[in-house]
């Protein structure tokens, strides 16, 4: 366990200092969505004054379908009330997904299939070796056997023999060589360069999706993290909380963002 933790540390932080290289982590669930709470179903959003880092702008749309926030050094945060309308969830998000992506076309193309070479092997890892790569919303750290990486979505920490990685809706635990692991997501990250893209979706009928981009390299309007949280029952309709941010380290948004999708129709 500790040793492919390792290996996921040291190929992002390739992906992080060398332009050639990326890493592309893919890991995907046949589960349900038994052990997830009961997602609500609304006519009209939920849109308090301030939640967190995050404060409305006016009033909300008529009808309740959305409302606007602003937040620290020019983020803003949109959330919809997205009526299914006989289209699917998938063309929904699919949509969601292009009007984000839109706001950094550069780095869609720097992730592209293609765009970069796999990472080579990574080099053995002598006790006292110490690495730290820092780029759009990655954060890694390596002393020794130990690692910290952070990533959109992506949690690890190796101490010894001990591990935790929280990927999404994964959590993997590993104690003195005993591992324990929970999926209950489908989730893909990629990183090439300066770019990172994360797309976590849980299995089941319900909807519970996050998209993440993130880029060194600001958009034309100056954004360097975009994307969405997007949840709701079977059927619809879905809760979209769209994101942009021109601080490529500004998690907190993302996370206000999300509890604002929980007020609505739950986790």
């Amino acid at each position: 366990m500790r040793h492919i933790l390792l290996y996921l540390a040291l190929s992002a932080s390739l992906a992080a200092c060398d332009g050639d290289n990326s890493v592309r982590i893919t890991t995907t669930s046949s589960s349900d969505d038994q052990g997830a709470g009961v997602l609500k179903v609304i006519d009209a959003l939920q849109c308090p004054d301030n939640l967190g880092v995050l404060t409305r702008k006016g009033l909300a749309a008529a009808g309740g379908a959305n409302c606007v926030y602003g937040g620290p050094k020019g983020a803003d945060v949109v959330l919809h009330l997205v009526k299914l309308d006989g289209r699917s969830v998938d063309d929904v998000l699919r949509d969601f997904e292009a009007r984000a992506s839109a706001d950094l076309p550069h780095t869609v193309a720097r992730l592209a299939p293609g765009a970069g070479d796999a990472p080579p092997p990574p080099p053995s890892i002598e006790a006292g070796d110490t690495t730290s790569v820092q780029a759009p919303g990655v954060d890694i750290k390596t002393r020794g056997e130990d690692a910290s990486v952070r990533l959109p979505g992506l949690k690890i920490e190796t101490q010894g023999d001990n591990a935790s990685v929280r990927i999404g809706g994964i959590n993997i635990q590993s104690k003195d060589g005993q591992n324990v692991r929970t999926e209950t997501s489908t989730v893909s990250v990629d990183a090439n360069d300066n770019s990172t893209r994360v797309r976590t979706r849980a299995p089941g009928a319900a909807t519970r999706m996050t998209y993440i981009l993130a880029d060194d390299q600001p958009g034309d309007a100056g954004w360097r993290q975009v994307g969405f949280e997007a949840r709701g029952p079977s059927g619809g309709p879905i809760v979209i909380a769209v994101v942009r941010s021109k601080d490529r380290r500004n998690d907190g948004i993302f996370d206000d963002a999300k509890e604002l999708v929980t007020l609505n129709v739950g986790r």
